[in-house]
């Protein structure tokens, strides 16, 4: 076993990230904007002012700023559980028997498990610059109401969260964790909201989707005086505040003189995906390097690989503004059998055009080959993951496996996105065969395409 390299390469403070890198400013075909549902306009920063805080509304706009300074406020936050790990998989590869030198960046070790606090505590600091009262905010598998209920918490911010149904119900102890850092949470669709009650006369045993959660969010946002709303994925802001994972993981690959052939991330909205592998296709689009990028998605919620490049509603309640965007449609609602996150019916603006543009690839895998990726990680590296991260780990298995058959020593670098200690009811379902492979069908998907809102 070659040890030159350590099990993990930590960073100090001192090589912490300053700025956060904006790809934009280096995307020859620039994402397309956010329009207004009434007027089919791009979006005005004083439209999305009421919406969301103004310096948020800055960095969502900016396309040709390529860096933003981090307030120390946050980077003294960010001190708290950054710099993260970058891990090289030396039991995994062995375990294998693979040529491929596997490597893994860790965003778990903080309280809230997961890479989503690096844009929560940016959020709730420009809220409580701008001398908000609160937030409000959807959740999926919890991981980002957790991150940001204490964000909020930090900053002594109200924070109302609406988790979609079906995860609220499975996932009681992440519930209870955003309670105890005060926030208030909502399962979504509710009898709260004008659009959650719509939402249930219509589909009255619905299991919920992040799309109705964010209606119900921002409905509350814009009519309580002193509210914004904040969003932890999809967004321009979101993925610019998550370069903090790919700047770290590059600077530490650096070190060592390490270059990677093939970079994979876990693709939902696109905020874990977009932050690692910002650097990377930054240097990609300016012809510095060259790099195989990999998104995987689970089969049962396919925007990349089966959905459409189309203008569609960022919400089911169709009261947010249209990004164009890889997308099943905003009505699509994924199985309920679906674990963990992952459940949006579209993807990045960003990352969309950069698919769309040959630039990465996309692959979906099957939520039962994820949980025996995920179990066999577990078993070797000593990490229980998170359903989200695990599907980037499939990927990267399958990857180096790949590399065992052609003899090639490759270097796969995949994002470790979080812990699963709150998904065991998904892994006792994975253990006791109850958890099956829904996929939805060609049929299925077309009425959903076909509801997409024409656009001129």
């Amino acid at each position: 076993m070659n040890t030159k390299i350590p099990y993990k390469i930590y960073l100090n403070e001192t090589e912490m990230p300053t700025a956060w890198y904006n790809l934009r400013a280096d995307m020859k075909n620039k994402p397309a904007p956010l329009l207004n549902p009434g007027t089919h306009q791009p979006m005005t920063a004083q439209e999305l002012s009421g919406v969301f805080c103004e310096e948020l509304v800055k960095q969502e706009l900016d396309n040709d700023t390529a860096f933003f300074e981090i307030p120390e406020e946050i980077r003294n936050f960010y001190k708290m559980y950054r710099p993260s790990p970058l891990v090289r998989a030396y039991c995994l590869e062995e375990k294998l028997q693979t040529p491929a030198k596997i490597y893994y960046k860790f965003e778990g070790n903080n309280t809230n498990g997961s890479h989503k606090l690096n844009s929560a505590i940016a959020q709730a600091y420009y809220a409580k610059k701008q001398g908000l009262k609160g937030v409000t905010t959807e959740t999926g598998a919890g991981q980002w109401g957790t991150a940001l209920s204490m964000a909020c918490s930090y900053f002594d911010l109200d924070c109302k969260v609406f988790m979609v149904k079906c995860s609220y119900e499975q996932k009681p102890f992440r519930r209870e964790v955003m309670r105890t850092y005060g926030a208030s949470v909502t399962p979504s669709p509710s009898t709260t909201t004008q659009v959650g009650r719509k939402i249930l006369a219509e589909h009255p045993n619905t299991t919920g989707s992040l799309g109705c959660a964010i209606s119900e969010a921002v409905e509350v946002a814009v009519t309580s005086e002193g509210y914004r709303y904040v969003l932890g994925s999809v967004l321009n802001q979101v993925l610019l505040h998550q370069s903090v994972i790919g700047l770290e993981t590059k600077t530490a690959l650096d070190k060592y003189g390490i270059k990677p052939d093939i970079i994979i991330g876990c693709a939902g909205g696109g905020s874990n995906l977009g932050g690692l592998i910002a650097p990377f296709m930054g240097q990609k689009l300016r012809g510095e390097a060259d790099y195989r990028i990999i998104a995987v998605e689970p089969a049962s919620c396919p925007s990349f690989t089966r959905g459409k490049y189309a203008y569609d509603f960022c919400d089911t309640g169709m009261v947010c503004p249209l990004a164009k965007m890889y997308t099943l449609g905003s009505d699509f609602i994924p199985s309920a059998n679906h674990a963990g996150g992952l459940r949006y019916h579209g993807m990045s603006s960003i990352l969309s055009q950069l698919y769309d543009d040959g630039l990465m690839e996309a692959t979906s895998v099957k939520q039962t080959d994820v949980f025996a990726a995920a179990e066999q990680f577990a078993r070797v590296e000593g990490i229980l993951p998170a359903p989200e991260s695990s599907h980037a780990i499939r990927v990267a298995i399958d990857e180096a496996l790949k590399c065992k058959e052609t003899g090639e020593e490759k270097t796969i670098v995949f994002g470790l996105t979080g812990t699963g200690y709150f998904d065991m009811v998904a892994y006792e379902k994975f253990h006791e065969g109850q958890m099956d492979d829904y996929i939805p069908t060609d049929e299925e998907l077309a009425q959903y395409a076909a509801r997409l809102p024409k656009i001129d």
